[in-house]
């Protein structure tokens, strides 16, 4: 086994991805053109994947946000996806990045490179000399790459680490203190790295909340370091380990009668007959400990925050607390909304009041009476007791005229009931999430990159960036649905809670390259691609 730099970010590491590419249903979907083609490399970002094609093309899914699934057109060799950004290498040498240059990650030095590396924030690529080579974000001394030679580098979140032909591992940046002596494998993550051993063991360091650099015991053949808080090994045996944190099921409801539910970005929470709130998903933040007692109504808001409205009128909120968007204000209330960052309510008077985040100026509600309210990101919806649509905040859109029964705020676009029955939404329309179908709609609810609503008849139908429908919604009669950041959950008339995601980041593999194992290249044991070569991808 040669030594090299294991590519990709992803928490549950590539071979997550590659396993679900295997066993997934169906082989091709009968489009020519694509249908010819095959993945001969992959690589795993934080929410988003791609692959190169025996043709050369690049192909990616998952999170578009930035552009980070928009290839360019052209031959490549290889690829490595960061967290909002990709990097190709040409075949003359060259490399072209795509996505997010928020912090010149993606603006890529003229010349010749043998391989190239995606990080957080900042990218690394190996000239034909040995000579690494980083750019982008630099506030640790991420970019700063040592002299000397280097078989292959890897960026990882705050940090670089490269291989030296003598299997010495040097990183440089945050989190850097590589352990000495020889390695064959190396694989740089979000806050710490890992590395296999000539003899198969696995040694992780750096920064360990979550025990993310606790390796088990045994022979591994493959190692690789996630974007946060866990990493994967594979096993002499094919088998497939993993520890640290595991990625949240927020789609993973709890069985039992719900009477409302509310799905926010890593997080839903659902409203038990008897008043309880039960929260599942993502708990970084506490965000599914949720405090005893009854309440009315929930919202779970959409970086780790929720609200509740007690019976009696309260408004108590739990977890992120970042900008005081947990903070609720005292007094009566008789409906609250949590948003990424701020939260509103409406008092008895129906007067809106907001707290937390207001860089956008999203927490300034407007004077006058609401009858209910809805909010985002960075920007808050209300509907005036006339049926009147209004919004505040940023990049929401402006509310079209004319008279509504209920109103919701997306990520960048918002949505409403007519009285009549039709959907009509506004704002940014990028991937169709503001083409609202037509027909008679009960409830609505706008999504980061899409909407959903519940049909007359209790049927659920979503659109904009739903993954060419790859997406189900749940079977029979609905009566509530609530979109969250790219996934959506709806609740039956007989109080289950269904959710379902819209478009799985790096898991949502395309269709067309979902083949039976027997027609996927692999060069590893157990029908799975090894990662020694999905690390090529990265390099």
């Amino acid at each position: 086994m040669g030594r090299l730099v294991a590519g990709g970010l992803a928490v549950a590491s590539l071979l997550a991805l590659v396993g679900a590419a295997l066993s997934g249903a169906g082989g091709w979907d009968g489009a020519a053109a694509q249908s010819a083609e095959r993945a001969i490399a992959i690589s795993v970002g934080v929410e988003h994947a791609c692959a190169v094609l025996d043709t050369g093309r690049i192909e990616c899914w998952g999170e578009p946000n930035a552009g980070r699934t928009a290839a360019p057109e052209g031959a490549f060799t290889a690829v490595s996806s960061g967290a909002s950004h990709s990097c190709g290498l040409r075949k003359n040498g060259t490399i072209e990045c795509w996505g997010s240059d928020w912090y010149g990650q993606a603006t890529a030095p003229n010349g010749e490179f043998s391989s190239v590396s995606a990080g957080w924030r900042h990218s690394c690529g190996v000239r034909p000399s040995g000579a690494a080579e980083c750019w982008g974000s630099n506030e640790y001394g991420q970019v700063d790459a040592p002299d000397g030679a280097f078989s292959a580098v890897h960026a990882g979140g705050a940090h670089s680490c490269g291989m030296r032909s003598s299997g010495v591992v040097e990183c440089w940046g945050n989190h850097a203190d590589a352990p000495s002596g020889e390695f064959e494998v190396v694989s740089a993550g979000g806050y710490h790295s890992c590395g296999l051993r000539p003899s198969g063991a696995v040694e992780c360091w750096g920064h360990d909340p979550s025990g993310q650099t606790d390796a088990p015991d045994g022979v591994f053949i493959a190692v690789s370091a996630g974007s946060l808080y866990g990493t994967c090994g594979v096993r002499a045996s094919g088998t497939v380990e993993c520890w640290g944190v595991n990625r949240p099921g927020k789609s993973d409801p709890p069985g039992g009668s719900f009477r409302a539910v509310s799905a926010g970005r890593l997080h839903s929470c659902g409203l038990r007959e008897s008043g309880a709130v039960e929260c599942w998903g993502e708990d970084g933040r506490d965000e599914t400990e949720t405090p005893s007692g009854a309440f009315y109504a929930v919202s779970a808001g959409g970086f780790g925050n929720s609200c509740g409205l007690r019976e009696n009128g309260a408004v108590e909120c739990w977890g992120n607390n970042d900008y005081g968007e947990s903070d609720a204000p005292d007094g009566v209330f008789r409906a609250v909304s949590a948003g990424q960052f701020h939260s509103c309510g409406l008092r008895e008077n129906g007067a809106a009041e907001c707290w937390g985040d207001n860089r956008f100026e999203q927490s300034d509600a407007p004077d006058g009476a609401f009858r209910a309210l809805n909010v985002s990101s960075s920007n808050s919806c209300g509907l005036r007791e006339d049926g009147v649509a209004e919004c505040w905040g940023n990049q929401g859109g402006t509310p079209p005229g004319g008279v509504f029964s209920s109103v919701s705020a997306g990520g960048l676009h918002g949505c409403g009931v007519r009285g009549n029955g039709a959907v009509e939404c506004w704002g940014s329309n990028v991937y169709g999430r503001a083409d609202a179908p037509s027909g008679v709609f009960t409830a609505v609810s706008a999504g980061w990159y899409h909407s959903c609503g519940v049909r007359e008849g209790g049927a659920v139908e979503c659109w904009g960036y739903t993954f060419d429908g790859q997406a189900q919604p749940p079977a029979g009669k609905q009566i509530a649905i609530s979109a969250g950041y790219d996934y959506a959950c709806a609740l039956s008339e007989a109080g289950t809670v269904s959710c379902w995601m819209i478009y799985g980041g790096a898991a949502d593999v395309p269709a067309w390259l979902r083949a039976p194992a027997a027609a996927m290249p692999t060069t590893g044991t157990g029908g799975l691609l090894d990662e020694r070569a999905s690390c090529r991808s990265a390099r």
